[in-house]
């Protein structure tokens, strides 16, 4: 079970070291490391690596994915993974199959489960969150000082991965 660090600051961040990914791909897609993005105390945000999914054979950029390394009270409403898949690239499942690539690398982080966030009505995220092998946990009330809920979201289903 993930455990939840509310209030407190999360040794991770304090000797995070971002390590290499290798190599990250299977069949016409891979994964490319765009950058790594520190953690920032303030707001909450544990260190993260921005990945781009990409055509193997063209090199074309499809969408994006992030994986978020630690647990607090952000994770447990933003997720430790977070994607988009530009419009034209749609229906081939490159979410799900970005979402499974990174599975080893988060295990290498220490992640024994991730957790993977979306609002209710959002039907195409949480069929590929169903896709990608997860189990939806709980739709939840997100917290009156939580961002998302002050840009107007109010829930979010939460389905967990284990590694």
């Amino acid at each position: 079970m993930i455990k939840w660090l509310y209030n407190e600051r999360i040794i991770m961040e304090k000797n995070f070291i971002f390590l290499d990914p290798g190599k990250l791909k299977d069949n016409d897609l891979e994964l490319v490391l765009a950058k790594k993005i520190p953690a920032e105390e303030k707001k909450g945000y544990v260190p993260a690596y921005e990945f781009e999914m990409r055509n193997i054979k063209t090199g074309k950029k499809m969408g994006h994915i992030n994986l978020r390394i630690g647990n607090n009270e952000n994770i447990k409403y933003g997720g430790h993974v977070g994607y988009g898949v530009d419009e034209k690239f749609r229906g081939n499942h490159y979410a799900a199959r970005s979402l499974k690539l990174l599975f080893p690398f988060a295990k290498r982080h220490g992640l024994n489960e991730l957790l993977v966030t979306c609002n209710p009505e959002n039907t195409a995220s949480r069929r590929t969150c169903e896709f990608a092998g997860g189990k939806l946990i709980e739709i939840a009330d997100l917290p009156e000082h939580n961002e998302q809920y002050q840009r107007g979201e109010r829930k979010k289903c939460r389905y967990r991965f284990d590694l």
